[in-house]
């Protein structure tokens, strides 16, 4: 590769760490407080098991400490002594906490905290301002935070001494995260039934609910999800109109009015990165566009200015070739469901088109309308590529998710991806008969249950990793994140969610009928979706369908959820699902 500059000094070498593996993924890399040392944690398997070590970035050379096991979450003390890290129970949850220190054996390690509930994942980082170390656990309807004072403490022997205290202990369906600003702690929480989250405060020697004083007042129709805290600023990350946001607001001893940060596109995604500096006045924000590449800006919040400090290189791509556009879709329902839509623009006049239609719809995630360069290959060729922002996700805010795309309500998922297909077909977007849908994890659940449904709508249609055999792996606590998934899908040891999750459960509703030409795969070291769910489904499908279509199952025996590490194999992963697309698209040439 290219000769690294004199001035810059390579602090971690990924492709040295991967020579001679299979598989290669880092998951966090902490610099030490003094920035001596690097903590970094790595998957050489793809079962989603990490190894902590620790780099002496001076001699470059690693320390004997190795934490072995861990969930890959690393968050340094008050100084070089000591990190804090999880182990994983049997099902691969983050169980326990503990508390390290440089020098010693991990079994003479010192456990803070047990998360005993399988409802429960953990999570565990510094706060803004470097004070504390702030430890989440939370299910996907409850939370609960504590926080460790690292104020004057030094060493192992401090450290160990410093106690977690409980900021408000766990309530039923109370969701809070805090972040620590002067003498308080904001709270994000939807307290109150504010179920798209509001902003409250509390004084640092008073944390319980009791002593939360709302700072902004609610508004159902914007969501704040985080709150990014520097000295003399606060920013504000959420939603509203479908879109994410942003907000800054000038931080005292009240807080200043939000003023939006506004971009020149209608349709984008913005988030802010870490916080490194605690005493500044720039935040460095992400932005991309369906058509626009990943673009790190710095903005001063003082004076507003911003600086684009880099744009990700896309060879040959050239934005004003590409168009991008918002379109709704009216579920059976009449709920108003939004498409993003991006397509080369002249390509647009020859209208229908052919078109890949993505979804996901689970657990609140929202698919951002955001850039991939592997999708050229799919607009250089003719087609439009749409991603459906249905019900389950938390586009348009958190009642998106939990109150219409979740448990007794979990179809709306899958008919407005249905009506999603039908509104393009219709309104002259796509192509009768040349409509491709592409989905993976509970993503492939969505596929699985709408090709059950309708698969007519569908030419072709890819399944990646896909959640398919939901009452079978819902119903075995055993199998690892089964527990936690229950408040997201039901139990299926209870009759109401059983029958429920009978009628879409991909794997129980195969039919004798004709379905469109399929690619399904998975990974052999899956601890999310194990490899048998997509076998499963393929060995029911070729046993019960009357066509003759394609239907290919690829098992790849080195990855696991997240397919491949190595960014090559990666291109080499999609070029293979494109080409499959494409061909049973019959749109091979470029324009």
């Amino acid at each position: 590769g290219d000769a690294v500059p004199a001035d810059e000094t390579v602090l971690l070498d990924e492709n040295e760490l991967a020579e001679g593996k299979q598989y290669c993924a880092v998951a966090e890399v902490e610099a030490s407080p003094s920035h001596n040392l690097l903590a970094y944690s790595v998957d050489f398997t793809s079962n989603e098991m990490y190894d902590i070590h620790i780099k002496d970035l001076f001699e470059g050379e690693e320390l004997n400490d190795v934490l072995r096991n861990t969930s890959g979450d690393v968050a340094w003390g008050a100084d070089d002594s000591c990190l804090y890290y999880f182990t994983t129970d049997a099902e691969m949850r983050p169980h326990k906490l503990w508390l390290h220190v440089l020098g010693t054996p991990q079994e003479e390690d010192k456990l803070l905290f047990t998360e005993d509930d399988q409802m429960f994942w953990m999570g565990v980082c510094k706060s803004d301002s470097r004070r504390f170390v702030m430890l989440n656990s939370g299910s996907k309807e409850t939370s609960e935070e504590h926080m460790i004072d690292l104020s004057g403490v030094q060493g192992g022997e401090g450290h160990r001494a410093a106690p977690l205290v409980c900021i408000q202990p766990r309530v039923a369906n109370l969701r809070y995260s805090c972040e620590h600003h002067g003498e308080h702690l904001y709270v994000i929480t939807n307290a109150d039934g504010a179920i798209n989250m509001k902003l409250m405060r509390t004084p640092l020697t008073a944390t319980g609910r009791e002593n939360w004083e709302e700072v902004v007042a609610y508004d159902a129709n914007r969501q704040i999800s985080a709150l990014l805290a520097f000295e003399r600023y606060v920013v504000l990350s959420g939603r509203q109109g479908g879109i994410t946001r942003l907000w800054v607001c000038t931080a005292g001893p009240t807080l200043g009015p939000m003023e939006e940060v506004e971009f020149d596109e209608d349709t984008y995604v913005a988030h802010t990165s870490g916080n490194l500096e605690f005493d500044a006045d720039v935040v460095r924000l992400h932005y991309a566009s369906l058509t626009t590449p990943s673009t790190i800006i710095d903005l001063n919040m003082a004076t507003k200015e911003r600086t684009i400090v880099k744009r990700q290189p896309v060879p040959g791509y050239d934005p004003s070739l590409y168009a991008s556009e918002r379109v709704e879709a009216i579920a059976r329902d009449g709920r108003r469901v939004p498409i993003s839509l991006v397509y080369r623009k002249d390509a647009a006049p020859t209208r229908p088109r052919p078109t890949v239609l993505y979804g996901y719809g689970s657990y609140g995630d929202c698919t951002e309308p955001g850039f991939d360069y592997t999708r050229i290959s799919l607009l250089d060729r003719g087609c439009t590529y749409a991603i459906a922002h249905v019900r389950g996700g938390g586009e348009m805010g958190r009642w998106w998710y939990e109150e219409e795309g979740k448990y007794l309500t979990k179809m709306n998922t899958f008919t407005d991806f249905v009506d999603c297909a039908q509104h393009l077909i219709l309104n002259g977007y796509a192509a009768a008969g040349r409509v491709a849908c592409l989905g993976r994890s509970a993503g492939g659940l969505l596929i699985g249950a709408v090709l059950n449904m309708r698969p007519d709508l569908f030419k072709v249609a890819i399944a990646d990793v896909p959640f398919v055999d939901v009452l079978n792996t819902m119903a075995d606590p055993s199998i690892p994140l089964t527990v936690t998934e229950w408040e997201e899908w039901g139990n299926p040891n209870e009759a109401r969610f059983f029958e429920y999750m009978l009628r879409y459960s991909p794997c129980d509703n195969v039919k004798a009928q004709a379905y469109p030409a399929m690619l399904v795969t998975g990974g052999l070291h899956d601890p999310r979706v194990p490899y048998w769910e997509p076998c499963k489904w393929v060995a029911k499908l070729r046993d019960t369908k009357t066509d003759d279509n394609e239907l290919l199952l690829k098992i790849d025996m080195s990855a696991g959820h997240f397919s491949a590490s190595d960014r090559y194999k990666y291109m080499k992963e999609r070029a293979f699902e494109f080409s499959f697309l494409l061909n049973q698209l019959g749109t091979e040439e470029t324009l």
